[in-house]
């Protein structure tokens, strides 16, 4: 699981919809008390930014004439986590030719 944080316009259906279902997965195994740690040591959550960056996906899924039904609503109050966008940014356009495509037509 991941929290890519990068802009969503730049990202393929398939990282668009793999980060939103992560999202859920992420809220799920907080919810159920499952220690995140790991997640928050390699940099792929900041868990008090889900709930906005879950409306970000859904908002640019919308966009993009998907169908959205699984609503989310968590509130973390502190500040947990950090990903580094810039980072990810790289990490997306290394791994998804579509996503490195998407990158150089909002150039």
């Amino acid at each position: 699981m991941r929290m890519w944080n990068v802009n969503t316009d730049v990202m393929c259906n398939k990282h668009l919809l793999g980060e939103h279902v992560e999202m859920h997965m992420f809220t799920g195994s907080i919810n159920k008390g499952i220690n995140m740690q790991g997640y928050l040591d390699k940099g792929l959550v900041e868990i008090h930014n889900i709930n906005k960056r879950h409306k970000e996906l859904v908002k640019e899924m919308k966009k993009r004439g998907m169908i959205h039904n699984s609503p989310l609503n968590f509130i973390c109050n502190n500040e947990i986590g950090y990903v580094d966008s810039i980072y990810n940014l790289q990490e997306l356009n290394y791994r998804c030719e579509e996503c490195r495509r998407l990158q150089n037509v909002s150039n």
